[in-house]
Parts: structure tokens; sequence; C-alpha cells
């Protein structure tokens, strides 16, 4: 048996575990009322947003909750779970120097390896939970260390590290494909083929294979990672681009063997963009931080704007600044405090992949 059940928690607690417990359920078999049991555990979590990208944040600094890709896919589920572009956990220092450990989980279950609007909501989380009194902290990721840092103003400032160009690094495969040049960097095309199916096939694939074939003018990209991979496309107006359409064509476009966030791009003026990104193992979300950082940086090197940018985008505005070289790329924005809850989650969800 399964069930889950989900209500509003006290101000007491922002996150962590409650102790397991036994939900009987009766249940008639043949003509006897028999116990059915059921094992479950209640997660305390905080829900939160920056500029509309939105996150559930556990705190894992005492115990493991040992969570599975199910499991972060049910609390991502907007219909029967809590809801949210990605799962954001706290965990203790792994080496010294550094304050916290910080994974992200997209909502498919998948572990990633950066996020700037959940880095922002990860530093406000920690100062408002008690876990720290420091306004800048150190903390680790699978991408490397960054530098968030709470302001005055309420908003948080994150050292998000220089972008990183080498297309082995982001990953990017180059064979037998040749870049045009884009200001001081280049574009590579991302070419659409038909293949011969049979109607089986078309019938058990998913929509944005479906849509390939119906593509014909080769979608040309700036690449780069922020710490996870970038692919930015500059379109006329984000309004009208087929971000529904191209979003998980590029996404899942085989030059990236470990897909890709897509970004489209709209320049106003040289210190004013618009911005929408179909982010790898999300879809579209409101707001992206690295997606934001990729897109000034891609229009920085393209010649097309200034240092620092604000970046326009559906769920809010974010202040991208980039020097330039290898100095690092600074994001500042909001990081928003939702609610408090708890939430159960079955076993069959803790065991399932």
């Amino acid at each position: 048996m399964g069930g889950h059940g989900a209500r509003c928690a006290g101000p007491s607690k922002l996150g962590g575990l409650r102790p397991p417990f036994l939900l009987v359920v009766p249940s008639q078999l043949d003509g006897c009322l028999m116990g059915a049991i059921l094992a479950t555990m209640r997660l305390s979590f905080a829900k939160m947003h920056g500029a509309g990208n939105d996150f559930i944040v556990l705190d894992e600094t005492r115990s493991r909750l040992g969570l599975t890709a199910a499991a972060y896919r049910f609390l991502a589920d907007r219909r029967f779970g809590v809801g949210a572009d990605q799962i954001l956990t706290v965990r203790p220092a792994p080496e010294p120097g550094v304050d916290f450990a910080y994974h992200i989980h997209n909502a498919d279950g998948g572990e990633v390896e950066q996020c700037g609007n959940g880095a922002r909501c990860f530093a406000r989380y920690v100062r408002d939970a008690g876990l720290t009194d420091k306004n800048v902290l150190r903390v680790w990721t699978r991408a490397g260390v960054i530098e968030p840092t709470l302001v005055a103003d309420g908003r948080v400032r994150v050292d998000m590290g220089p972008p990183m160009f080498a297309l082995g690094q982001v990953p990017f495969d180059v064979d037998g494909v040749r870049a045009r040049p884009c200001g001081t960097w280049e574009q590579w095309p991302l070419a659409w083929g038909a293949a011969q199916k049979s109607a089986r096939e078309r019938a058990s694939e998913p929509a944005w294979k479906s849509a390939w074939e119906s593509v014909s003018e080769p979608a040309w990209v700036c690449v780069l990672s922020m710490g996870n991979p970038h692919a930015v496309l500059r379109v006329d107006d984000v309004e009208t681009a087929p971000v529904a359409l191209w979003g998980p064509l590029i996404e899942n476009h085989p030059r990236f063997p470990r897909r890709v966030n897509a970004g489209f791009l709209q320049v106003i003026d040289r210190s004013h963009v618009r911005l929408r990104v179909y982010e790898r193992g999300a879809g579209e979300t409101l707001a992206c931080g690295t997606g934001a950082c990729a897109a000034v940086v891609a229009g920085v090197r393209a010649g097309w704007l200034d240092a620092e940018v604000d970046v326009a985008m559906r769920g809010g505005a974010l202040t991208v600044r980039w020097d330039g070289a290898d100095t690092p790329v600074w994001l500042t924005g909001p990081a928003v405090f939702v609610f408090r809850g708890e939430i159960d989650i079955s076993d069959d969800l803790l065991t399932a992949p």
C-alpha cells in the first residue's frame, strides 16, 4: 500500500527529519477487518523561491534522509507532492574552509551541479534557520565552491565563479561541425535530422523527438558552462520565441551528452535583456540564475552587452556582472521564504529508483 499526506508546520522548524511512524489503515479481506500497516517518513521542509524559480529546501545537517530519485520526483510533483523546480539539500561541510555542502536535485529526480537562484535561497535558509550567523558563506557544490553574500537590501549576491569555455568541460561534441564568428567568440549550429521510424516507434517516443523533424533550420547557440551546461540562443522577442518546441530539442540534442539548459535571449540594450530558460530536467522555469549568468557572459563575449546587466525573466529580475576573462560572475537577486511544511513519504518511494 502507499499513501502520502502534507500539512503546514509551525514556525519553530525550517527543515529536518521527524522520526518514522506507523499508520494503521483498516482494510476488509474475506469479511475480516485487518490492519494494513504502512511505514512512512515525515519530512519537514521549507518552500522558497528566487524570482519565481521555486524550491523545496531540506536540512540534512543532523542526519541523512536517504531519499531516492523517486522521492525527489514525488516532492517536486505539483499535484501529488509539494511542487518545485528543484529540491535543495543542506549538508555539513565536507572539507575544511567551507561552511556547508549544497546539493541540488531537479524535478525529474536527477542531481545536478549548480543552481544560481537556489544558491541565494540556500544562503537565506541557513541564516534564517539559525544554522549560521555569517553574512558571507563559502559553500561546496558539485561544480566547486561558491560564495553567497546576504546584502543589506534583503537580496543575496553570489560569486558564481568564472565561466568555463572549454567545450570538453561543458561537455559539447564538435565532431564534424564548424562554428561561425560572433564578436570575440563563436556560435555553433545545432542541426536537426529526420530519421526513418516505424509507426510504433513514433507512437512511443517523447513529444520532443516527434517534433525533431518539424524543425528545418539550425539553431545557432553560444556554448559554455557555469558549473552546469548552457546553450544561449539570441532571439528577436522572447514572448514569441519557440521555447516550447526548441527548448526540449536543444536540451536533448545529441551534441550535449549530459543534456543542456537552453536559454532564449532578447537584447533590449547594452545593460538590459529579457530571458527565458528551458532547464535541463525541469522544463521552462520562471527564472534560472545560472541561465542568466550564461546569457550575460555570452552577450559580453559576443559584443552585445556591457559588464553589468539587468536580466528580466518571467518570475522577476536578476542582476549579473562579469568583467571578462577568468573573473567570476556575480549574480544578485531575491531569495524569498514562502512557507514551512511537513509531508509524509511512504516506504515504497524510499526504495523505488
